[in-house]
């Protein structure tokens, strides 16, 4: 399997031992989509999980539907867009080209035809806050007229949105990065052998000085924890919030996890222009007292 997207150490693993099935697994992402993409390798650790997720898809993107195959992709932009997802933008802003899709549409969601926009606020409750969801949003997109949705359309669109939401959360989980041949790819490797971190070969198979700033950077993080645990038990008098409150500024001083009420102003254009009403996001919807733990993101 010589393809671009395939540049990385895998390839020998495939052959020196994998299973006939999931050779067979990704030979079949190969065929059908042309490329075996970073969560397609990445979820290749767990074959069973990687057979049904692949059938998922197929089903999703390429099996007879009510919708055309250039609007299921834009729908997935659309879902990853709102987690501001760009591996997951990227990759459908590829295949919804590669489908016949409109390029105009891929300026922005204000290109999008009526219909498919009228799916935004839908998208953003469901990504954010989907308890809020009533009947009267459905009923909205089915109403009569130029630009409603049938039942079976709308019903395909929701599955889409909530399956690339998910699908979101996963690619931020594992840390997945764009393949080697798209813009800002950087591979997708396996977990590093202990032994042999700082050798030449591993160095040069985690991308060079980028990836060893990037383990350094984890290394100050970790050394500056371990600092904060042995202050805490040196200083008997300094509370809990306190010490959470010094965590927080060395997160922020490392700038490997920035604050959740910062925005970040890095993220591309081409990610944005999909979405509206950026500031909303994901609110409590209980009460859990002030002692409660802070809600974990990974935006």
């Amino acid at each position: 399997l010589q393809h671009p997207a395939l540049l990385s150490p895998w390839p020998q693993i495939l052959q020196d031992g994998m299973e006939s099935s999931l050779r067979q697994l990704l030979i079949e992402a190969f065929i059908s989509a042309g490329r075996v993409d970073n969560i397609t390798m990445v979820m290749g650790l767990h074959p069973q999980h990687l057979s049904s997720f692949w059938k998922t898809q197929c089903l999703l993107l390429r099996m007879d539907g009510p919708l055309p195959y250039h609007k299921r992709h834009y729908i997935a932009i659309m879902a990853a867009a709102r987690h501001q997802c760009s591996y997951l933008v990227g990759l459908h802003m590829g295949e919804f080209l590669q489908v016949g899709g409109n390029p105009a549409w891929l300026q922005g969601l204000h290109c999008a035809p009526p219909k498919l926009r009228n799916l935004n606020e839908i998208n953003k409750l469901l990504a954010h806050r989907p308890w809020l969801i009533t009947k009267e949003h459905i009923e909205a997109l089915l109403k009569t007229g130029e630009n409603s949705w049938s039942l079976a359309e709308l019903v395909q669109a929701l599955v889409l949105l909530t399956h690339y939401h998910s699908l979101a959360s996963f690619v931020f989980g594992c840390g997945i990065n764009p393949e080697e041949d798209q813009e800002g790819g950087q591979g997708c490797w396996p977990p590093p052998p202990t032994h042999s971190d700082s050798s030449p070969a591993f160095e040069d198979s985690m991308g060079g000085s980028g990836a060893r700033d990037a383990m350094q950077e984890v290394e100050v993080l970790m050394e500056r924890m371990k600092l904060l645990q042995e202050s805490q038990q040196e200083e008997e008098g300094v509370t809990q919030e306190e010490m959470e409150t010094r965590f927080e500024m060395e997160k922020t001083e490392s700038l490997l996890v920035a604050p959740s009420d910062l925005a970040d102003h890095s993220l591309q254009s081409s990610v944005l222009c999909f979405v509206e009403d950026p500031e909303f996001g994901y609110k409590d919807f209980t009460r859990r007292g002030e002692q409660a733990p802070p809600t974990f993101r990974a935006q």
